[in-house]
């Protein structure tokens, strides 16, 4: 039986930017992408703290360090800029290998979409 589990997640970081006339997807700090083993493309699933709106869409690599956290094309109409949200990527993995996998979760500094060190 393989089942779905959570691989990655970034835990609420503030949204800096929204951008409606982009393409799609998530623009995500470059740092923030490798310290949660996300990589460009990846389907993400996103959760919005401030008004419980829930999307799927994939990653992109955002300026490293630059702390953005931008949602583009429809995904805009979901949070605002101030908004704090938690991303997260799953994989499909045998259910014997997901009992002892760990998770790669980071927990920025909200304020400023930095890791803690």
């Amino acid at each position: 039986m393989q089942i779905q589990i959570l691989k990655s997640k970034i835990h609420r970081v503030t949204v800096t930017q929204a951008d409606l006339n982009y393409i799609g997807s998530v623009t995500i700090d470059e740092e923030l992408m490798e310290a949660a083993n996300i990589v460009q493309y990846e389907k993400v699933f996103i959760v919005n703290n401030n008004n419980g709106e829930r999307l799927e869409t994939y990653a992109i690599k955002g300026e490293r360090g630059s702390g953005i956290i931008c949602l583009n094309g429809a995904a805009a109409r979901k949070a605002s800029p101030g908004d704090v949200i938690i991303i997260m990527a799953f994989a499909i993995m045998d259910y014997e290998e997901a009992k002892c996998f760990k998770p790669s979760v980071v927990f920025p500094d909200t304020a400023t979409n930095k890791l803690v060190k």
